[in-house]
């Protein structure tokens, strides 16, 4: 195997660990929010426990940087990497089915590309334009009348789900943008846990969401706790792609994770989806297709191999 086969390989390969563990998540988050828990409480524990598990590391190999620009860069991670799209999925989740919640996560790369278009760091094409119509006649297969959602119900919830997937291209693009001044991936993360785990404590007390772990312990705990280890490594690697192969390519880890989403939803929850459903997916898939420039991919693994 060469040089750049080999980088390939490692580069689609961690694509892969990321979307099943990425994806496990989501049914993880299922089994919490239906036992009770809520919003800030979850992202108040998670962020503790990937604080707790990267600190010292981070610690013992040479200190967390804590200047201006390292700083603004933990606030943006924290706020458009957990806080709002973290709020939004975990209320989402209450009313949608897990593998629903998955498909919305596929429209990340939707979002990125006209964001990136903006930002002037990527290019458009009519075969990308015509990805993104895709993408909206998805959505339109999941929320105009239909059965691909079991409860009309639910579309409203949908919408607050693609809050998310907004904000996590919002971060993708502007880690892309601006860079991470000199800062690894372990050092972003953990930056941005210990911040977002001070900033959720007092609003889940706020709340009333606050989850005590002694009086509180039961499977939606135990699934919080579970999430909250393979959020960790996920977004560790995540933003290691995004730095080292650009957001867009990065990004394709959307595929992945609805792919793994629904598949864990499945085997996990016994979700079982209608024909417009699966339909969606089709139709959704086929637009990353298009959004998603071979060019960009090729470069970006010639680069991890070189």
């Amino acid at each position: 195997m060469s040089l750049q086969k080999g980088g390939k390989a490692v580069l689609f390969g961690l694509l892969v660990v990321l979307g099943a563990s990425w994806g496990l998540g989501l049914p993880l988050t299922k089994i919490a929010v239906t036992a009770g828990l809520r919003d800030f409480g979850i992202i108040f524990w998670q962020s503790c426990i990937a604080a707790v598990l990267l600190l010292p590391w981070v610690l013992v190999r040479g200190g967390l940087p804590l200047h201006r620009r390292a700083l603004a860069l933990y606030a943006f991670i924290s706020l458009a990497g957990t806080l709002v799209p973290n709020y939004a999925g975990f209320t989402a989740q209450r009313f949608l089915p897990s593998g629903v919640s998955a498909l919305c996560l596929s429209f990340i790369p939707m979002a990125a590309l006209p964001m990136a278009l903006m930002m002037r760091t990527d290019h458009a094409s009519p075969g990308r334009l015509l990805g993104l119509v895709a993408g909206a006649a998805g959505v339109a297969l999941i929320v105009l009348p239909g059965n691909a959602l079991p409860d009309r119900s639910m579309v409203p919830w949908v919408l607050v789900a693609l809050i998310g997937t907004v904000f996590y291209a919002l971060e993708a693009n502007g880690i892309a943008r601006w860079g991470t001044a000199g800062l690894n991936p372990v050092q972003l993360v953990a930056g941005a846990v210990t911040l977002t785990a001070l900033v959720s404590a007092p609003l889940a007390l706020a709340r009333g969401v606050f989850i005590n772990p002694v009086t509180d312990w039961g499977p939606g705990t135990w699934a919080v706790l579970a999430g909250g280890m393979l959020n960790v490594g996920s977004y560790v690697g995540y933003l290691w792609l995004v730095g080292r192969a650009g957001a867009v390519f990065a990004s394709q880890v959307s595929y992945l994770v609805t792919g793994f989403g629904v598949f864990w939803a499945m085997l996990l929850l016994g979700e079982r989806f209608s024909p417009w459903f699966w339909a969606a997916m089709v139709v959704i898939f086929v637009g990353l297709a298009l959004v998603q420039p071979r060019a960009v991919l090729h470069r970006a693994a010639d680069e991890a191999a070189g």
